[in-house]
């Protein structure tokens, strides 16, 4: 089958052994009781994708995530990257949490904000475990072989989620559902199995460009056209040197992640509350205080991160990050105090930050000191 992991193949999985290939109202009903929302079937086809993935490429826009260049267009051809491949089975679940209001949160200088899909447990191994599970139920009416995907390989997720009807590619370039916004995660089941493609739907994106708007940093270079340089997602999440100060400021306290084009896209007024008691918020992660998370240690961090996504990034890239909040943070003697206990931090890429948020925090004194705006003559 195919040199990857984790390929399932069966010894009824040949061309002229499908005759029960069950019909989309199964897998869906199967699906659905496994926790997914929506679940549907894509061609694999991904031909008049690879343009427009070798011009981002080229671009750059891809930044330090090299795999994505390394991989190059296996990543829009399904039946290369796992040969025998015919259909891929697409999936969502929703994220959206029962936590503080993003808005009042991103208003509060002195609070961090973590992207809300990263606030309860890691989702890979969630949805991961309810494909293979979804798979083996497809089994045991039509043997087949398969590959499980979850934001973790060479994937075009939303190209084949779009294709499969699940929703359409909003300007930002992420999945857009007329009935659950965009807050879901998205996994895939690569099949030998012959099963009915579903057609795409309609895009209701129109003229609004609330997204492109609302971007702090300008990532959203074109509609459906992000660079990932400037993208604070990439910047507190996969870059793993310096951010750079011109995007330092614009961050304000977003310290893993962000979500204001999701926040600023109309459809999102409709996003559904998830039910899945895995993603709900984990030690108060919601709407902590910078200064308090500045103080943890990396005992802490590793406890506290222990089965989320937050954890990969290590505790430099944390440190990293809360250094850039404080820096956009109201000046106080808690963030200065929280600030200098740092300046001998171990490593040189904490220090770098810490020194910045110092001088900013420097700054902000002057400016809202005695007199500060007033009549000065």
């Amino acid at each position: 089958m195919s040199k990857l992991d984790h390929v399932h193949s069966s010894s009824a999985s040949s061309p002229g052994d499908h005759e029960a290939v069950p019909d989309i109202d199964q897998i869906r009903q199967w699906a659905n009781t496994l926790g997914f929302n929506s679940v549907s079937v894509s061609g694999v086809d991904l031909e008049t994708a690879e343009p427009g993935l070798i011009s981002w490429l080229e671009q750059g826009f891809h930044g330090e995530m090299d795999y994505m260049a390394r991989h190059g267009l296996k990543r829009a051809r399904p039946a290369e990257l796992v040969p025998g491949t015919v259909r891929v089975i697409t999936a969502r679940m929703n994220y959206w949490p029962n936590a503080s209001e993003a808005g009042n949160v991103l208003a509060d200088g002195s609070l961090a904000y973590v992207s809300r899909y990263a606030l309860g447990r890691d989702y890979h191994k969630l949805l991961r475990a309810r494909l293979q599970k979804l798979a083996d139920a497809i089994t045991a009416v039509a043997p087949h072989a398969y590959r499980v995907f979850v934001d973790s390989a060479p994937v075009l997720e939303v190209e084949l989620a779009a294709r499969s009807g699940l929703g359409w590619r909003g300007k930002h370039t992420l999945l857009l559902d007329r009935e659950a916004g965009s807050y879901f995660f998205l996994g895939e089941i690569f099949t030998d199995l012959p099963l009915e493609e579903a057609p795409p739907v309609q895009a209701h994106c129109g003229s609004c460009r609330a997204c492109l708007d609302a971007c702090p940093t300008g990532a959203i270079v074109a509609p459906y056209r992000v660079d990932a340089r400037r993208c604070i997602s990439y910047l507190t999440i996969e870059l793993k040197g310096a951010i750079p100060e011109e995007f330092r400021t614009p961050i304000g306290n977003r310290i893993y992640g962000c979500d204001d084009c999701q926040l600023a896209c109309p459809w999102n007024r409709f996003a559904q509350l998830t039910v899945e008691t895995d993603f709900a918020v984990r030690h108060g992660l919601d709407a902590a205080s910078l200064v308090e998370l500045f103080a943890w240690t990396e005992t802490d961090f590793r406890e506290r991160t222990a089965g989320s996504a937050i954890h990969r990034i290590g505790f430099e890239r944390w440190s990293r990050n809360i250094a850039v909040a404080l820096g956009n943070a109201p000046h106080s003697e808690a963030v200065m105090k929280a600030l200098s206990a740092r300046r001998e931090d171990p490593s040189a890429l904490v220090r770098e930050h810490v020194e910045w948020a110092i001088a900013q925090q420097g700054r902000r004194a002057v400016e809202s000191g005695p007199g500060a705006g007033g009549d000065r003559s």
